[in-house]
């Protein structure tokens, strides 16, 4: 099966730099560029792409605004293109929808790989990215638990579910996972499903951001503590 992807950056040569990069695999088929979130979200809607490779920071309509419309709509998934010394809005992707993230100098096999990855339905967190990006933001920002995510919204958890979503929150992959647990990778990713399940989260990246919110990992704590 084809991957459609749509490309949109700003900046013209990252844009068909990562088109032409994405293009030339057999599996992957780039539909449509796009110079603006404006642009990116109307290719989207007409287009119905698998998914949307956004720069964080674009004219007429930011990447992030550009996210919320087309994971509002359902059926593409998200890819956020970001420099971590200078985005500041990393945290209100992750809440808009955003599946991954990629720095804008990541490796040819590195886009590739993360494409594949998110359009199998999977989130992209790499520890290289979204690991240093969700820790180092929200220890900056100290953003304090939002009422829908306090504490006791995790009763729901098992204990066993509860360590699951403390591993999520750190990055790890369902293997690193099922050797934290000592258990089978098939057993952790059951546990997975149920934590998404009960909690209402959309995938990995969510399970993250609830981690924090709800205080189970405190800002700033470096993974594996």
């Amino acid at each position: 099966m084809t991957i459609r992807v749509v490309v949109a950056d700003d900046q013209e040569l990252v844009r068909s730099g990562f088109a032409m990069i994405l293009d030339a695999q057999e599996d992957i088929e780039v539909v449509a560029e796009a110079g603006d979130g404006a642009a990116a979200a109307a290719a989207v809607e007409r287009l119905a792409p698998d998914v949307a490779l956004l720069d964080i920071r674009m004219p007429v309509l930011d990447g992030i605004e550009a996210c919320r419309a087309i994971t509002a709509r359902g059926g593409c998934r998200v890819v956020m293109l970001t420099t971590f010394d200078s985005d500041e809005y990393v945290y209100e992707a992750l809440h808009a929808g955003a599946s991954g993230f990629l720095l804008k100098d990541v490796r040819r096999d590195d886009l590739v790989h993360a494409v594949r990855v998110v359009a199998a339905g999977e989130s992209l967190l790499a520890p290289s990215v979204a690991r240093r990006l969700i820790e180092e933001y929200t220890a900056v920002t100290a953003r304090p638990a939002a009422p829908a995510l306090a504490a006791g919204r995790l009763e729901v958890l098992t204990a066993r579910e509860r360590e699951t979503l403390l591993h999520l929150g750190r990055g790890l992959s369902n293997a690193e996972i099922a050797s934290a647990l000592v258990v089978s990778e098939h057993t952790v990713k059951s546990h997975v499903g149920n934590v998404l399940a009960k909690l209402g989260l959309r995938d990995r990246i969510q399970a993250v951001i609830c981690a924090y919110e709800t205080g189970l990992i405190a800002a700033g704590t470096p993974s594996g503590e």
